[in-house]
């Protein structure tokens, strides 16, 4: 074996064969593709074989569809190579047997339209005729795709482990990793029972064995292995090869066929984890005992859909352990190890992601970056409380057994909670808050209270009055006319701090970061091709400290990258980088009464000539120490009010007190999220990702081109500034103001569809429903009418300026 490779992949199923060939199509063949066993041998080998392309995100879809052109290419190379990957385009049903099925068919029916892919809602008899075994009593409609279809798992993995040896990809079965070496933060060494490999790269593609390899280098992955089964009959009459795949989740249920049989399977209510701390040493190529009592409710779901197969005799019930994530997403990326790649946790679906995940991790390792946004699957989203290998197994076993039900625009999840709390928290439940959860944290959704009947008829049809209550429009319109009181202590913070902080920030922000101390800069940290990494607040606390604060969920994120910056760091950029969040209570007062509120708890003047926006001073709040700072994502007077934790009980009674006689209320999260769209402001994750520069999204105002030294990014902006973005995010102001757009619909421009919502909410002051879009520049002017589909409805809507609400930002600046 050879003791030196440039990439080294661990793990040779379906994952780790299309990473190495796309590394090889790069150009990039000195990849060495290890397995303990022999290709094929992990979960690839049971794997069902699947592949549908219409999923839940632009990014997860765009993979599935590389994932087809591809099986594509190498079954019609498969007459020349010897090498098929078995695929048969036959398409796909998804069916609908509920009202609230049909009505999630009609909006994935409109995200298809922003991806390209051929969608055709069919009624009942068409669906039928497609698949004349199935049923139809109790269907409604279906999702017809026709360019979905199923292949041979083994024979594709085979396919891409011949096309890259044949490009000089190396593979080595039989070979077992034993350890990691790591040296100065880096990867280094691939100790294997047969020899070591010097490396620069290394990436764990192992499936369910990824956590136990991962862990030599000290790094956690949450991959939770659940026993998936299906079901193979032997021929049934009227199966052909050429059958539809057919899914029920109305059922639990799917089938293809396999030959003149049937494959059908599902995902049950009571599923099985297996082996949760550990993978045994020998198991390879195998699969687990069958378990009839389990699949047993599965099937007869399943003849009760296809009839035909009640009678069919049984070729085989398979069992086999599947990787799952707690949030049924991938996890790839770099890891906190530099040159640590992970690509695993395929949640069932990696037969139909491959594809896309070799051509992912081939940019991510040779390039730096993937080519789109991925931050749905990144491994930097998982926090450490996923180190606890119950709470990880708690979340899996729950995204498992909700797999196929209908997962409604902000619905919470209930698994291992509650468990990380606010200060605050006794006294928001004590005013009756009504919980969410993000990151492990509890935080208010709303308060139960401030429900108000006269504000009922502001409830938005469809999904997104499913999980809306009338005390988000009591709280928003508080906070526009009075005052409200928000708990943000789950925002993450990070602290930059040592001689040369203001230089390292400098280098990695769009902004100007050499500000006088108590200045609060708003900025992007960008990737090299100009895309948004992060959307951060920086104040300055002295000379040599920074506090970033960032959303609750991109913290990890948002950290790891910047220590990636660090291994660049030049000279006079010494500094030392933090995770602060734990150490600090942060609670957000704002509305037009909020200085008269909080003055006469301090000694310090609040007013602007002493105290402007966007600038930061300590203060004392009764006897509790407070970082003050004038800053806003809801587009009113106030301040984000910071103390050290342990006084956080404390500055919320003295707060809560003095709003007494002011009219204040106590705010959740959903009135933010209406707020700062009324007033234009971006959200990382949605508007703005790192597929997207700041002058497409309107952040221009953030961007210092002319700084001494540049940034990262900087030449890549400079070229979209000297040519123009070639489209823009804009405001849309639809003309029914119940229709609330959510995210993904398709934006019709001129009777093209031109356009995606990003997100949207209610204006509750302004009394429209208002989305964010990406629209062509040419088309993007204010006053500009298109359309929005919203549930299979085009409605009406016009381009609006960025902030409907207080434009100016008189309100902001008091």
């Amino acid at each position: 074996m050879r003791d030196h490779a440039e990439v080294v992949v661990i793990g040779a199923g379906v994952g780790g064969a299309s990473i190495a060939y796309h590394l090889a199509e790069a150009g990039c063949t000195d990849v060495i593709v290890l397995d303990r066993a022999e290709p094929t041998s992990g979960s690839t080998f049971h794997s069902a074989g699947l592949v549908g392309q219409l999923r839940g995100s632009l990014p997860l879809t765009r993979m599935m569809m590389h994932s087809v052109d591809l099986y594509r290419r190498l079954e019609a190379e498969a007459a020349d190579t010897g090498r098929s990957p078995g695929w048969r385009e036959v398409g796909s049903l998804r069916l609908a047997s509920t009202p609230e099925r049909l009505a999630e068919l009609n909006r994935q029916s409109g995200w298809a339209k922003t991806f390209g892919l051929p969608v055709e809602l069919v009624s009942p008899d068409e669906a039928h005729t497609l698949f004349p075994l199935m049923d139809p009593t109790g269907v409604l409609g279906a999702l017809w795709l026709p360019t979905d279809g199923y292949l041979d798992p083994s024979g594709l993995t085979y396919a891409l482990l011949g096309a890259a040896k044949a490009r000089g990809v190396t593979l080595e079965a039989g070979v077992r990793v034993m350890d990691l070496v790591v040296r100065d933060g880096r990867i280094r060494q691939v100790i294997t029972d047969h020899g070591t490999i010097t490396t620069g790269a290394v990436v764990a593609a192992c499936g369910i064995y990824t956590p136990e390899v991962t862990a030599m280098a000290g790094v956690d992955v949450p991959i939770v292995p659940m026993a998936h089964q299906y079901l193979i009959t032997r021929e049934i009459e009227g199966v052909t090869p050429d059958l539809p795949q057919l899914r029920d989740p109305d059922n639990l249920i799917y089938f293809r066929p396999e030959g003149r049989g049937l494959v059908l399977g599902g995902y049950e209510r009571n599923p099985a984890p297996w082996s949760v701390h550990g993978v045994p040493p020998d198991f390879n190529n195998r699969l687990l005992r069958e378990d009839w009592d389990r699949f047993a409710p599965l099937m007869a779901l399943a003849c009760g859909r296809v009839p035909a197969a009640e009678e069919a005799a049984i070729v085989q019930l398979i069992n086999g352990p599947e990787a799952f994530t707690p949030d049924n997403e991938f996890v790839l990326g770099e890891s906190e190890v530099a040159g640590f790649f992970v690509a695993a946790g395929f949640c069932a679906h990696g037969i139909a992601g491959a594809g896309g995940v070799g051509r992912v991790m081939a940019e991510w390792i040779l390039d730096g970056q993937p080519g789109f946004d991925t931050w749905k699957m990144d491994i930097r989203r998982f926090g450490p409380q996923y180190r606890s290998r119950a709470y990880a197994v708690a979340r899996t076993i729950e995204v498992y057994a909700t797999y196929y039900d209908i997962h409604y625009p902000n619905e919470e999840r209930v698994a291992g909670r509650p468990l990380r709390r606010s200060p605050a928290y006794p006294a928001l439940v004590a005013l009756g808050g009504v919980f969410g959860e993000k990151s492990g944290w509890e935080r208010p959704n709303w308060f139960a209270p401030n429900a108000r009947a006269e504000h009922d008829p502001l409830r938005p049809r469809g999904w997104a009055g499913q999980h809306w209550n009338s005390a988000i429009a009591t709280e928003a319109l508080a906070c526009r006319d009075t005052a409200v009181l928000f708990d943000e202590t789950s925002f993450s913070k990070v602290e930059i701090a040592g001689p040369g902080a203001s230089a390292f920030l400098n280098r990695i922000a769009a902004n100007e970061m050499d500000r006088p101390v108590g200045s609060v800069t708003y900025t992007q940290l960008l990737n090299d091709g100009g895309g948004i990494e992060a959307d951060v607040t920086l104040t300055r606390l002295a000379e040599d400290r920074y506090l970033m604060v960032t959303g609750t969920a991109f913290g990890t994120h948002d950290l790891r990258w910047i220590q990636q910056q660090q291994a660049a760091q030049r000279e006079g950029e010494r500094c030392r980088v933090g995770d602060v969040t734990s150490a600090w209570a942060c609670f957000g007062l704002w509305g037009p009464a909020a200085r008269r509120v909080l003055q006469p708890l301090t000694d310090a003047s609040l007013e602007t000539d002493t105290f402007p926006y966007l600038s930061a001073q300590w203060v004392n709040l009764g006897a509790v120490p407070v970082l003050a700072v004038r800053v806003t994502f809801v587009g009113e007077l106030g301040w984000e009010l910071y103390c050290p934790t342990e006084y956080g009980a404390t500055l919320w009674d003295h707060l809560w007190a003095a709003g007494a006689d002011h009219g204040l209320l106590a705010g959740g999260y959903r009135a933010i999220d209406a707020l700062r769209v009324e007033k234009g402001y971006r959200v990382w994750g949605a508007d703005i990702t790192p597929a997207d520069n700041p002058y497409e999204a309107g952040l221009g105002f953030a961007v210092r081109l002319d700084k001494p030294g540049g940034f990262v990014g900087r030449d890549a902006l400079a070229l979209v500034h000297e040519q123009g973005p070639t489209r823009r995010l804009r405001t849309l102001l639809l003309d029914d103001p119940l229709a609330v757009p959510l995210g993904s619909e398709p934006v019709r421009i001129d009777g093209h569809v031109g356009g995606r919502v990003t997100s949207g909410s209610q204006g509750l002051r302004t009394g429209q429903a208002i989305a964010f879009a990406y629209l062509p520049a040419p088309q993007s002017t204010p006053g500009q009418r298109v359309e929005v589909e919203v549930f299979g409805e085009w409605i009406g809507a016009e381009v609006g300026r960025n902030s409907v609400y207080d434009p100016a930002g008189d309100r902001i600046r008091g």
